[in-house]
């Protein structure tokens, strides 16, 4: 019913919205509808546990459009055919307006990506493997280690971007962007009255490459009990519980024509919850996991290249997660495949990736993905 009324609403406005004019002339252009669906097949061939099935990855319907010329909103829902995973579904995603009047200057407000690291504000088709790299996952709240609610990367906030120092040929040099969140992830408000600081800047010394640096500081909070041993009694506590995060990340990209390499180190401080937040009972219990510790790093580096220039690439990514900070538990992705584009709608993405484990007795495993991904 949920998924009904969220997509109904997207329709009916797309559908009775036409383009008009305010007193001064300025046009409201008509919403423009789009989306994708990324249907898959996964097998895992983990000794003992092996399992394959069919799902939905994730469907996508958004609706955008220009307001008065200088403005660009968006609103973005999305269905799961996961749900035990990713999270509850449908959702609101996206819900954000931007003013976009200066290029060197521009101020987004609602509900968005979270502008850290370059692959957290990308779309899943254009990124190219089966999923994002572990750490930015981990470390940019789309599963975060916090245990925050699956939230896609997105948080509610204001943010100011711009791009300055344009070279002869107009090209920009420098791009900038701050942003402050509410720290707690898509459709949920502030627990604890801190608020999340998000920045990050690149230079972009020739064009389609960018180097660049991202800095994160804030809390994730619950409101809720835990326990605690005191004279050894156990007592069980009520209030709100806020854990301080601390967050850096280095990137790199070259992305020209069909080429795309890009690699990228993040490193988290701040302690999480024991328990993900996947239902109301969960965002109820307030118990930190001290047991997982408070540092996490993770690094990853890719390269999609062309085999027939607008129809085939080839890919392989390295990607490296450490849970804790060190080596005993820490979790290797190695990855190679083929991306094949049967028209501009429709691609076709498979990889396989070997996987080494370090917190399972048995280390080593393998994941086949194929997946089917339809634009509109």
């Amino acid at each position: 019913m949920r998924a009904n009324n969220i997509l109904s609403a997207i329709l009916l406005f797309a559908s009775t919205a036409s383009p008009a004019q305010d007193g001064n002339g300025a046009t409201i252009s008509s919403p423009e509808l789009s989306g994708y669906v990324i249907g898959r097949y996964q097998a895992s061939l983990k000794d003992g546990d092996n399992s394959n099935s069919f799902e939905i990855r994730m469907a996508r319907l958004s609706l955008s459009g220009h307001i008065f010329g200088d403005f660009e909103y968006r609103v973005q829902g999305q269905v799961n055919g996961n749900t035990e995973t990713l999270g509850s579904s449908p959702r609101l995603i996206d819900a954000f307006a931007e003013w976009q009047k200066y290029g060197f200057f521009k101020v987004k407000a609602g509900q968005f990506k979270r502008p850290f690291t370059f692959e957290n504000p990308m779309n899943p088709i254009d990124q190219g493997f089966m999923g994002n790299a572990q750490a930015v996952s981990k470390l940019s709240g789309s599963n975060d280690r916090t245990g925050e609610h699956a939230s896609n990367g997105r948080d509610i906030g204001i943010q100011i971007q711009g791009d300055l120092l344009p070279d002869a040929s107009g090209r920009c040099l420098l791009h900038y962007q701050a942003g402050v969140f509410n720290g707690q992830g898509i459709n949920t408000k502030d627990a604890d009255n801190r608020k999340d600081l998000i920045v990050g800047a690149w230079v972009m010394p020739i064009a389609g490459m960018r180097v660049g640096v991202f800095g994160w500081a804030g809390s994730h909070a619950r409101k809720g009990t835990w326990l605690e041993t005191e004279d050894g009694n156990t007592i069980e506590r009520h209030g709100t519980v806020s854990l301080s995060q601390y967050r850096y990340a280095l990137s790199a990209e070259y992305r020209q024509a069909d080429w795309q390499i890009r690699s990228e180190y993040i490193h988290s401080t701040g302690y999480g919850f024991k328990t993900a937040y996947q239902n109301d009972e969960d965002k109820n219990d307030a118990t930190v996991n001290y047991a997982q510790g408070n540092k996490a790093d993770g690094f990853y580096a890719l390269c999609i290249a062309p085999v027939i220039k607008g129809k085939l690439k080839v890919k392989a990514r390295y990607d490296l997660y450490r849970r804790s900070g060190s080596w005993t538990d820490s979790r290797t992705q190695y990855e190679a495949g083929l991306n094949f584009l049967v028209n501009k709608n429709i691609e076709i993405q498979a990889e396989y990736a070997f996987i080494n484990d370090r917190s399972l007795d048995r280390h080593n495993y393998g994941i086949a993905d194929i997946e089917l991904c339809v634009k509109f």
